[in-house]
């Protein structure tokens, strides 16, 4: 079976890499198409040997010939590749091809990786409609599966299956190289050490208007309170801004919070290993306004209980052991957490949770298994499987 994977990104999206490597294991052809130009993706698939080509249609839709040129341009591409399946991930990809594909004989499959389109009214009300043009649809988290079966998308063709996480590459250290950890970083062993792993997103002007959706704003407000009540303690931001308006607004939070003068914070750009820092880590965070799984998974499979948002899949990351759940956008709420997590540091109790939230992503997040799932959907949409071998349900958890 021939299946094109199609990305509006060549620098993230790495996540697809398992799928990808999965279905050619089964002797499936691949060939992902990805938008011209570098990217730690374009890199990893090279080295995992997938054939790539560079999408004629370039993600963007501005009223103009220039659109129309370039989704006959991907039509032509997508006739002479003639595959079987076609699987997209991203909204404006899972356009382009719905838009494009129309008479061609092939079928097709989005996977969701996140909600946030979803959010927009505007966005939801054309998407009840055109999601009728996949033949299958991969929600990225038990959430997301929940609002396409709200839009009237049918179950037997709706799946909820999530990227996951490589649980070799994150995993818990020991002892030792977490004291090497925290030494190279400065960071004594009385030290209660938060980490928040993000891209740095601008706000989005069709929902969560004025705020970045990974709510790094949100827990650096948290954080200026809780550090005054708790000095021993420090936090550690991982990441830049995903685009130049990414790192333009990573910049105005520097300057609005007053980092560059506060010790207790730093903030750690282009890192591509995080693993360093998720060793030195008591706890981690993700506050954000949407998501799917995020960091979450990372930090579990390396034994680093979470603080979550109630946002998207979030709440689908932890168990009632393993973390934490908080309101989506409320600072009083996450400090509460932050305090709550200080206190069992201090009692020696984190390690249970640390335990607990390895435990939960090994059992339902590991990306082999995750892509295992995603290459049953993609095969039994090509014609290769008369019925799915397996379904993966998420269901949310509460917080404990």
């Amino acid at each position: 079976m021939r299946v094109v994977v199609m990305l509006k990104t060549a620098e993230g999206g790495r996540w697809v890499v398992p799928q990808v490597v999965e279905l050619r294991r089964r002797g499936n052809e691949v060939i992902v198409l990805l938008p011209a130009g570098p990217g730690r993706l374009r890199e990893q698939l090279h080295r995992a040997g997938v054939p790539m080509i560079d999408s004629p249609f370039q993600f963007r839709f501005r009223p103009g010939v220039s659109t129309f040129v370039q989704l006959h341009r991907l039509r032509r591409l997508l006739r002479r590749l003639r595959p079987d399946v076609v699987q997209y991930h991203h909204y404006h990809a899972a356009l382009a091809v719905r838009l494009c594909a129309p008479g061609l004989d092939l079928a097709r499959v989005f996977m969701v990786p996140g909600p946030l389109f979803l959010e927009s009214g505007v966005i939801r009300a054309a998407e009840r409609i055109l999601c009728r043009l996949d033949d299958a649809v991969i929600a990225g988290s038990g959430h997301t599966a929940e609002l396409y079966r709200k839009l009237g998308r049918p179950d037997r063709t709706l799946f909820a299956i999530p990227y996951g996480v490589d649980t070799r590459l994150f995993r818990p250290v020991d002892a030792a190289t977490r004291a090497a950890a925290r030494h190279q970083l400065g960071l004594p062993n009385d030290t209660f050490v938060v980490i928040m792993v993000a891209y740095v997103y601008a706000p989005k002007s069709l929902v969560h208007r004025g705020t970045g959706i990974k709510g790094h704003a949100i827990l650096l407000d948290a954080w200026r309170r809780f550090h005054r009540d708790c000095p021993a303690s420090r936090l550690i931001l991982v990441g830049s801004g995903w685009d130049a308006a990414g790192e333009e607004y990573r910049q105005e939070l520097l300057g609005r919070f007053e980092v560059a003068g506060e010790p207790s914070i730093e903030w750690f750009a282009g890192v591509i290993d995080v693993g360093r820092y998720y060793a030195a880590a008591d706890v981690s965070v993700s506050p954000s306004l949407s998501e799917n799984h995020g960091a979450a998974l990372e930090a579990g499979a390396s034994g680093v209980p979470s603080i979550v948002s109630d946002a998207g899949g979030l709440p689908e990351t932890v168990s009632a052991g393993s973390g934490w759940v908080v309101p989506a956008g409320d600072v009083a709420a996450l400090l509460a957490a932050l305090h709550t997590a200080q206190a069992e540091f201090r009692a020696g109790d984190l390690d249970r949770r640390a335990a607990r939230a390895r435990e939960l992503v090994e059992r339902q997040f590991d990306s082999g298994d995750c892509a295992g799932a995603v290459a049953d959907v993609v095969e039994v949409a090509g014609g290769l499987h008369p019925v799915p071998r397996r379904r993966r349900r998420l269901v949310g958890t509460v917080p404990g």
